[in-house]
């Protein structure tokens, strides 16, 4: 099944969408990346969902990827007598380490880190930022503030601590044990949330050990301010635009999805946009317009795939809401001022042999008016860098590995191919050739470009370019 479009769908599945007539509907319909959110998923559930997504998978011959997305640290204040209390605009309010149920005067605070890293002048937001707090004090067990925006607060919401850099792992224990059984299960990719630094990755690395590749969400201010050294480590990012937009102005958040997506394609690592993308979907057929605007701008900033949140898992219409995303960025790749877009938008190649070659790649497949970019990928690396430099041919995979097929199902404009490694050169082009005739990506008479790496089979060794014609006798079997 080949993708009339070159951004990827991630769709979440959920109450709506977990069982296997509705996932293949939804692959169907065009999600090329299946998300199984842990905050709401127990193991035997998530196992459940890896089976169906692999036996759609086999029946349709076509990699598919799996993104587990870890629930990350929860921070929320303790409990009320009676349930609930009204913080009034200019009144100071406590959080402390007492678990006596609170009132409007202060509340229990279940977590001794935000302690240690909130210091006075630090923003505290309550309740996904309905209420805000200034700290005007700050101990080891109690936090003294003056409430800046007011409302009604009720038991267990939400405390997020935006100026404060908690000393703490992104990774909790229910984490360690979601990410382990994730892995058990064979799964692609792991998103990680709470993501504050660097650390936090290499961390996630250390128990992955190369079984899936790490997804980092960016949610907070902290990994905004260092998303050059993020991105260094981890393998893809996420516009977790939900939090960002609690944790920062939300007139911030667009400009700062454009500077994550752009950061993310000179790295030539995938960039995923996330959150809100089509809401009213939840229980409406048809978007609104803004919501079609929405997903229409991540796609001509270039992003490698747009993701559906509660829109695939708890809403009325999860195969529409896939439909929908795929119709739209159809439409909008086919419009010539996206192409100037990713045209303009082209970042210099890096001083190594491996994207000074995909660079030229695509600069012959355009010039030449070649069909396809035909990539021999084993690691998957020079299908990144193909698909990096955004090239208006299509780009076609072909990966001995299963596993890098299902990595790469997240990369922008990427076709991939799971076969054996070529034998030869000879047998390379030959085969390249026949896999995209195959496919319907090349017709005969046409000539494809074919990059790889020789000696074949060499991870990262990037180094070779061949122009081929597709013959007759592609298409017989």
């Amino acid at each position: 099944m080949r993708r009339l479009r070159r951004t990827k769908i991630v769709a979440t599945l959920g109450p709506a969408s977990g069982n296997p007539g509705t996932i293949a509907r939804l692959f169907e319909a065009g999600a090329d990346v299946f998300r199984i959110n842990m905050s709401h998923s127990s193991h035997d559930r998530m196992r459940e969902l890896v089976a169906a997504i692999r036996a759609v998978e086999k029946d349709c011959n076509r990699p598919i990827g799996i993104l587990v997305d870890l629930q990350g640290p929860k921070l929320r204040v303790g409990t009320f007598t009676g349930g609930s209390a009204m913080l009034d605009k200019g009144a100071t309010f406590v959080l402390d380490a007492d678990t006596a149920p609170g009132d409007a005067t202060r509340v229990n605070l279940p977590h001794p880190e935000i302690f240690a890293g909130v210091q006075a002048g630090h923003t505290l937001l309550l309740d996904d930022g309905k209420i805000r707090l200034t700290t005007i004090e700050a101990g080891k067990d109690r936090i003294v503030t003056r409430v800046e925006v007011g409302g009604k607060l009720s038991d267990r919401k939400g405390v997020s601590v935006p100026d404060s850099i908690i000393p703490f792992s992104a990774l909790t224990p229910k984490d360690r044990s979601d990410l382990d059984a994730a892995l058990d299960a064979g799964i692609d990719w792991v998103g990680l949330s709470f993501v504050q630094r660097p650390d936090d990755i290499a961390e996630a690395k250390k128990i992955t050990r190369g079984r899936a590749a790490v997804m980092a969400k960016i949610e907070k201010p902290q990994a905004v301010h260092r998303l050059d050294e993020i991105i260094d480590i981890a393998d893809a990012l996420m516009v977790a635009r939900g939090d960002l937009g609690v944790e920062m102005p939300l007139e911030k958040v667009p400009g700062i999805q454009k500077q994550i997506t752009r950061t993310a394609r000179r790295a030539g690592k995938p960039v995923v946009v996330a959150t809100q993308m089509l809401e009213s979907m939840i229980s409406s057929p048809v978007p609104t317009r803004a919501e079609v605007s929405d997903v229409a701008t991540a796609i001509f900033d270039g992003a490698d795939a747009v993701m559906l949140s509660a829109e695939s898992a708890a809403g009325q219409f999860p195969v529409e809401a896939v439909a929908t995303m795929n119709r739209i960025a159809e439409e909008v790749e086919s419009e010539d001022t996206y192409h100037t877009i990713m045209n303009a938008q082209h970042a210099e190649p890096e001083a190594t042999g491996a994207d000074a070659i995909a660079a030229a790649t695509r600069q012959i497949a355009e010039t030449l008016d070649l069909s396809a970019i035909v990539c021999w990928t084993s690691s998957g690396s020079t299908g990144l860098r193909v698909s990096r430099e955004r090239p208006q041919v299509p780009i076609v995979a072909i990966s001995p590995n299963l596993a890098t097929g299902r990595k790469l199902s997240v990369a922008w404009g990427i076709h991939c191919v799971v076969a054996e490694d070529a034998r030869d050169q000879d047998d390379m082009v030959e085969r390249a050739c026949r896999l995209a005739f195959k496919d319907g990506i090349a017709k005969a008479g046409r000539r494809v470009i074919i990059v790889a790496g020789v000696p074949l089979g060499t991870p990262g060794a990037t180094n070779m370019i061949r122009i081929a014609f597709v013959g007759a006798e592609a298409g017989d079997d």
